[in-house]
């Protein structure tokens, strides 16, 4: 069984995002389709990181950590709300902090926002900037649209039907790229 990462991106109060992160945990979960576990940027608490873990010449607990849970996945969701057109700068700060750890890694993009377009504009800057670092971010994509009318806190879907058929397709084809990538090495 494949091992599914998921990164909740948001450090913010009130944040919206971490309900969709929590809503693919129980998803993956009750549907059997990997083991699953949640890395909270919020708990995580990086500061604005002065060079790459790689280059880095003191290692703090947690970002050793996070590095070792990447590698251990075997494919990682990334749940972001969108501010302003992009994304937070945590999530920027958590992807620039590694590198190898992400190379050929299959990624799963899954935007939230308050407005009615979930996302997208982040999730445009995301696959490129994945692209850029040798990642692979899979062609399916989870946008959210209205995340706080859609949610609610334990991550509970108003519409459970239709999200968790919106997600079967999305998992399905992170799950096609986490084994063909996993084939290859």
């Amino acid at each position: 069984m494949f091992h599914i990462a998921i990164v909740s991106c948001s450090v913010r109060i009130g944040r919206e995002s971490h309900k969709v992160a929590k809503y693919f945990e129980k998803y993956i979960t009750e549907n059997n389709l990997a083991s699953t576990e949640i890395l909270d940027l919020k708990v995580y608490n990086f500061p604005v990181e002065e060079e790459r873990l790689m280059y880095a010449t003191t290692l703090t607990p947690e970002a050793k950590q996070f590095s070792e849970k990447i590698i251990a996945a075997n494919a990682v969701i990334f749940v972001t709300p969108e501010y302003n057109g992009g994304y937070p700068a945590s999530t920027k700060n958590a992807i620039d902090l590694l590198v190898k750890e992400w190379y050929h890694k299959p990624i799963g993009i899954a935007t939230v926002s308050s407005g009615n377009f979930g996302g997208v504009n982040c999730m445009a800057l995301l696959q490129t900037i994945f692209l850029k670092i040798k990642a692979v971010p899979v062609t399916a994509t989870f946008p959210v649209p209205m995340v706080q009318d859609n949610f609610n806190e334990e991550g509970e879907p108003k519409d459970k039907p239709g999200t968790d058929k919106r997600a079967a397709a999305f998992i399905k084809e992170l799950l096609w790229f986490t084994e063909a990538f996993s084939k290859m090495q």
